[in-house]
């Protein structure tokens, strides 16, 4: 029902967690000891799907709990779809297009996990912290995301093979 390496990071949320090296370096950046917002918490799971019709009610009934939120993403070609399970969030992402990122990932590596998301407080600073740190920053400013969420996405070369996202709640004046 699920591919190997969806299983095996839903499985981590119930907190078995294991990492490679580079990404564990990432999570530790080289100087945390001057900057105590870094990652807050794992904000969410992405997961690459080829439909969220057909998705939406496997992870319903995988999760046990129903998706509260779907949306669409225009500036990224994307639809999402969010489950809440404990502290965690899972986000379905599906194409909106067929050259679109998510259609580009999923012809590549087939559906499954795309990225791993952390609460920031404060996006820019975070950004500016990872780019002295050495991190690739996919983009140079943060971009409004689903979820009411402002983004930022590290390229994974840089954090250990994973694909991480920044991501900070908005606060519209």
């Amino acid at each position: 029902m699920f591919g190997l390496r969806t299983q095996i990071y839903l499985k981590r949320l119930k907190g078995i967690v294991v990492f490679s090296e580079g990404f564990v370096k990432f999570l530790k950046s080289k100087d945390n000891s001057n900057h105590l917002n870094v990652m807050e918490k794992v904000e969410h799971i992405g997961i690459a799907v080829r439909s969220l019709t057909d998705a939406i009610p496997k992870y319903e009934q995988l999760l046990g709990t129903p998706c509260y939120k779907t949306e669409e993403v225009a500036s990224e070609q994307v639809r999402t779809a969010f489950f809440k399970q404990g502290e965690s969030k899972i986000e379905l992402l599906e194409s909106m297009s067929p050259d679109g990122v998510i259609a580009q990932f999923i012809e590549k590596r087939g559906e499954g996990l795309h990225h791993i998301a952390f609460a920031v407080s404060d996006i820019r600073a975070e950004m500016e912290k990872k780019k002295a740190d050495g991190f690739q920053l996919l983009n140079a400013e943060p971009k409004t995301g689903a979820d009411n969420k402002l983004v930022c996405f590290i390229h994974p070369k840089s954090a250990g093979g994973v694909l991480v996202e920044l991501c900070q709640e908005r606060n519209d004046e």
